[in-house]
């Protein structure tokens, strides 16, 4: 059984490395030309039901333990005159909750874990073929030419894969502008003591400013608007976005006033929290490419639980791959939808006119129920 993964994401690389503990061969085609050719973005939480039992399966949670903040899990909520609305501060030291890691470290922890031949790196993948006999030939932008018999798609929002699957339409939901801020605590202290060691969300209506503490001491700064037909260039400028928050307490635009380089804006899109395919066999997908969802913590999880069950599903029937895909096709669109039904909520939540006492009310635990983490 030849496995083809085309994207090496935190979806992919996990189901490779997955498979190889049972002794499947698996190759994942990566567009990139190395492992440090692009910033990974900023720090993930990982849950312990699905990116945490997902890196257990991987005999990776020892590793995870050594690299993970748990205090990053720190977070508050803050409205625009800056005044506290929530905050929750972790157990120190604590890995029962959701501990914070980068997206780069966990990408390498990943990598490493792998055989060195296993990504094929400069491989962007322009056409998948079936073949008569089953399985796919597929060509890259480079010239290169391969085939496999279960073709996997890990690669992200604008998959070349899912559309030998389904024809989801993505929907524009909100506007997201980033901005960095390195070496804080030295350049910028009063910054780096509002940001705390995790995540800091000022809330107005129908926008968040929002900024997070990376393990290399830097902070990643974020602007979430609601979804507009302004085009991207109107929010690359540092002055249009200070005037978005005209009349906020001047701590919290220091955030964007501090910010190194020029903002970086990017639509944010979903697929219909219901998308599902008829199963096609040889092929199927997991993550991003399969059930797109708004970035509020459960993307990357779910891509790596996705990764895990499917590799759990073709280790235990590897003489029977479509009866496993179809196993975890049906078990994962079944996880999934109520996943993504919340996820939008939560994004239309966040960007509304009253996003600050809905999310009180959101973190406010019942009497008898713990505050959710996020």
């Amino acid at each position: 059984m030849r496995v083809a993964i085309v994207g090496g994401g935190m979806g992919g690389l996990t189901l490779a490395r997955i498979l190889h503990r049972h002794g499947i061969d698996a190759t994942v085609y990566e567009r990139d030309a190395g492992r440090s050719a692009r910033a990974q973005g900023g720090s993930l939480d990982l849950h312990p039901e699905s990116g945490q039992r997902a890196l257990a399966d991987a005999g990776l949670a020892g590793g995870f333990r050594a690299a993970a903040r748990p205090e990053g899990e720190e977070h508050r909520i803050l409205d625009p005159a800056g005044r506290t609305l929530v905050h929750h501060r972790p157990s120190p030291g604590s890995f029962s909750g959701r501990p914070e890691i980068d997206r780069s470290v966990l990408r390498d922890l990943l990598l490493d874990s792998l055989p060195g031949d296993t990504v094929a790196w400069r491989r962007q993948l322009v056409a998948a073929t079936p073949r008569p006999a089953g399985g796919f030939d597929l060509a890259f932008a480079d010239g290169h030419r391969a085939g496999c018999d279960v073709l996997v798609g890990a690669d992200g929002a604008r998959s070349v894969v899912r559309p030998l699957l389904t024809d989801a339409r993505l929907s524009h939901v909100a506007t997201v502008v980033e901005l960095g801020i390195s070496d804080a605590e030295r350049r910028h202290p009063g910054v780096a003591e509002l940001v705390g060691p995790g995540n800091l969300w000022c809330v107005g209506a129908n926008r968040v400013l929002s900024a997070q503490r990376l393990g290399d001491g830097s902070i990643r700064v974020g602007i979430s608007l609601r979804a507009d037909d302004r085009p991207l260039t109107h929010y690359r400028s540092r002055r249009t976005l200070l005037e978005l928050f005209d009349g906020w307490n001047p701590r919290l635009t220091a955030l964007i006033e501090a910010s190194d380089g020029p903002p970086l804006p990017r639509r944010i899109e979903a697929m219909p929290a219901d998308a599902r395919w008829a199963h096609r066999p040889g092929v199927t997908l997991v993550g991003d490419a399969a059930h797109l969802m708004p970035p509020v913590g459960e993307g990357a999880n779910q891509a790596m639980l996705d990764a895990a069950e499917l590799a759990a599903a073709l280790a235990a029937d590897p003489a029977d791959p479509d009866r496993a895909i179809r196993a975890y096709e049906e078990a994962m669109f079944a996880r999934i939808r109520p996943i993504a039904e919340m996820s939008a909520r939560v994004q239309a939540m966040m960007l509304s006119p009253t996003a600050a006492d809905d999310l009180v009310r959101f973190f406010t635990p019942r009497p008898s129920e713990p505050a959710p983490a996020t």
